[in-house]
């Protein structure tokens, strides 16, 4: 498995459960090619530095997950094709992903 990060921008439209909804959505597609999700980090609503699809807003999400490598091109279908989400962008952090063992 390798680390990876995804940031999503999504529509400034959505209310809050639509977006709620676009996320668990996304973490559930993860979690069926058997990814872990690390992080969720949500920055809120922030301007951009130029207009996306004729928006000068966009709410911002990270996710941090170890997976592996097929899972990111089903995580990545499945963004291009969700409604509310405007521009994505998922990056390898590092090629192996080991987990902390507690108490070791």
């Amino acid at each position: 498995m390798r680390k990876y990060e995804a940031l999503l921008l999504l529509s400034p439209e959505l209310a809050t459960d639509n977006r709620q909804e676009i996320l668990e959505n996304l973490k559930g597609v993860l979690e069926r090619q058997d990814a872990t999700m690390l992080a969720v980090d949500e920055w809120g609503m922030k301007e951009l530095a130029y207009p996306v699809q004729k928006k000068t807003r966009g709410h911002y999400t990270r996710f941090e997950f170890a997976a592996p490598a097929t899972a990111i091109a089903e995580f990545e279908r499945i963004v291009r094709i969700t409604d509310g989400i405007m521009k994505f962008i998922t990056v390898k952090l590092a090629d192996k992903y080991v987990p902390v063992v507690e108490g070791a």
